[in-house]
């Protein structure tokens, strides 16, 4: 059986596969443990789990057509045609085994009572939670024969399950509005959030058809039909497509298998391209596992050990050599993986890490026996690809070369900091900060009024390298980039080590022009292409200096946007002076501290890594070689640029 095809399971799902484990009254106090935050990010979570449910009735081959509408006023509204969620009373606690769905903690038909073979939804705690996050939730379900509504707030059932109509089809839909209560930061979709997880959902499950509906502005209905045929291959090409990456073969390898008693499968495509950086997404029952686990170890290591097999044997890697490494096998590489399984251990409810270690085995044994075959059955593909690889293996050689030279060189200059670098008092991780600031001029206001005692300066002048054109060797030596790496003191690449960090914080303040823009910009392409895990733990920050000062006698006001100047101007009247900031330089040191440098009064913003995969394609498209891409992205987005100087 392909692993595109839809086979369903035989298995009754009625009432009696609804299984209770416990109740829900944790989930409004603790929101954060069930959909990770209570941010943007946990408000996109709830229809994930909702859409999670009826991709589940997709793996069971029930379900063909999904539809994701966002209504006026931020309502969620999920179709399904599947085969709609039993209404029969269940046994163990007498009430219709929807509402129970709804309103029990791990409740649901996964837990093993044979209403699905494999599912992403597997804690049973999806529908529960977003009905208990939610200011109200509607279901209503048709079983072929009847169509049955109920109506819950809060998380409380507000109506009984009641007989509504009649109706030849099947399926569930799912209508809610989040609480505003739980969600206080934002309770506004993103489209595009939307439409990226939605259009995962269509390549992993190949002939599914999902449709989303942006129906809050009536007179501008947008939407998107998301259906592909080639699953997993398709996602590689668009993804290549997307990012305009040339590739160094024309074919996508894919390849499959399950295991012997069919409760597990593989399906893996990949294809190399000609940029530095490599890309896998890895995928347990439809969810992306954004920290990997099992399925992605699997994958890693039986690909280095395959090509280095390969290599030895045909020579292309002559005895006394050293074996590829991983790293080097891997550059150019974009690779999805996705496992399907019937009892997949996640780490938690998010499901980020997979965790079964008999699908590390699948895949190690999936990667050998196909990819072995297609190296050899494609000569001249495995040779695009081996010249990529023994490329990457002298870059990276030549790459430890630079680091031990310039290792040396600081131990000859002594000291070892960069000589414009003006540290802090203390050593204090947990305090200390360094602010890496554009231009000479700022840097000066900049140490005039830092805090010495936990607050250090590094000036960076011109522009640096852009690293998305760069491999490893040549950041070592560049004289704008070593002294960041050399401050920070933690070290670059696979030789970082986070123990060994000197700030806390590391802030980028730049202008607020074009300028000041592309040197961030640039500056977060080094940090996420070579230092990642700075991201990661939340170490990386970018200032915000106030656009405008507004003085009235001797009052001053400073305002980090035009709706803040705007407001500060109503509220004072009369008669003020209003100055625009071209540049950090404009501001003398007490300034600079008392806006932008004072942790009681500034505002900063965190860089985070939420998701990877939508942040190495803005880089590659902005930073990379092609204009029309980047022209697009451009076009796209200029409706939401604020305080552009030109």
């Amino acid at each position: 059986m392909e692993l595109n095809e839809i086979s369903q399971t035989t298995e009754k799902y009625g009432a009696d596969e609804i299984q209770v484990l416990e109740g829900l009254e944790a989930v409004r106090k603790r929101p954060g443990m069930y959909i990770g935050s209570t941010g943007p990010r946990g408000l996109h979570h709830l229809v994930y789990e909702i859409v999670d449910n009826s991709i589940d009735e997709a793996l069971a081959g029930y379900c063909t057509k999904i539809d994701v509408n966002i209504l006026p006023g931020e309502i969620i509204k999920v179709v399904d045609n599947g085969r709609g969620i039993p209404v029969g009373i269940q046994p163990k606690l007498g009430i219709p085994a929807v509402t129970v769905v709804f309103t029990v903690l791990h409740a649901g038909g996964k837990f093993g009572g044979g209403g699905y073979k494999v599912a992403g939804g597997l804690h049973g705690v999806g529908a529960s939670v977003v009905n208990a996050l939610s200011e109200w939730t509607e279901v209503e379900v048709c079983d072929g024969t009847d169509v049955y509504r109920q109506r819950f707030e809060r998380g409380n059932q507000v109506t009984e399950l009641e007989k509504i109509g009649k109706g030849t089809q099947t399926g569930t839909t799912v209508t809610f509005k989040a609480d505003t209560e739980i969600f206080t930061e934002t309770d506004v979709y993103d489209y595009e959030v939307l439409s990226t997880r939605l259009r995962e959902q269509a390549f992993l499950n190949a002939g599914v058809h999902i449709e989303l509906t942006d129906e809050r502005d009536p007179e501008n209905i947008v939407s998107n039909d998301f259906c592909y045929e080639g699953g997993v291959s398709s996602f590689v090409d668009y993804i290549h497509k997307k990012r305009a990456l040339d590739v160094i073969h024309p074919d996508i390898i894919h390849f499959q298998a399950k295991n012997e008693d069919d409760t597990a499968s593989a399906e893996i495509a990949m294809q190399y391209n000609e940029s530095y950086n490599e890309l896998i997404l890895s995928f347990a029952n439809n969810i992306h596992t954004n920290d990997g686990g099992t399925h992605e170890e699997g994958f890693k290591r039986s690909l280095t050990r395959v090509m280095n097999d390969y290599a030895r044997k045909f020579n292309l890697i002559k005895e006394g050599e050293k074996n590829l490494s991983g790293e080097d096998v891997r550059e150019g590489l974009t690779a999805v993986i996705s496992v399907k399984l019937k009892d997949a251990q996640f780490e938690s409810q998010t499901k980020a890490k997979l965790g079964n270690t008999e699908m590390r085995t699948l895949v190690d044994k999936l990667v050998s026996d196909k990819l072995e075959q297609y190296l050899e059955e494609n000569p001249a593909t495995a040779k695009a690809i081996f010249e990529k690889a023994l490329m990457a293996a002298r870059a990276r050689d030549a790459a430890r070369k630079a680091r031990d030279l310039a290792r040396r060189k600081t131990a000859m200059e002594g000291a070892g900091l960069p000589g414009k670098l003006a540290d802090c008092q203390s050593k204090n991780v947990d305090e200390t900060e360094i602010y890496i600031v554009e231009g000479d001029s700022a840097g000066g206001s900049a140490k005039g009024g830092r805090d010495r005692r936990f607050q250090a300066i590094l000036p960076l002048w011109g522009k640096m390298l852009n690293v998305e054109k760069a491999r490893l060797d040549k950041v070592y030596g560049n004289d704008k980039l070593m002294p960041v790496i050399t401050a920070l003191g933690c070290g670059i690449g696979d030789e970082i080590d986070l123990s060994k960090l000197r700030y806390g914080k590391i802030i980028i303040m730049a202008d607020a022009d074009v300028d000041g823009s592309h040197i961030r910009t640039l500056m977060l392409t080094f940090f996420f292409r070579f230092m990642r895990p700075l991201i990661e733990e939340g170490h990386i920050y970018i200032a915000q200096p106030p656009l405008y000062r507004i003085t009235k006698g001797k009052e001053h006001h400073y305002a980090y946007s035009d709706q803040e100047r705007d407001k500060i101007m109503s509220e004072l009247g009369g008669k003020y002076e209003i100055q625009r900031y071209k540049g950090l330089g404009e501001m003398d040191a007490e300034q600079l501290w008392e806006t932008t440098m004072d942790p009681a009064t500034r505002i900063m913003l965190r860089v985070e890594m939420e998701d990877a995969a939508a942040a190495d394609e803005v880089f590659t498209i902005l930073m990379g070689d092609k204009v029309e891409p980047r022209r697009e992205f451009i076009e796209k987005n200029a409706k939401y640029v604020q305080n552009l100087d030109v």
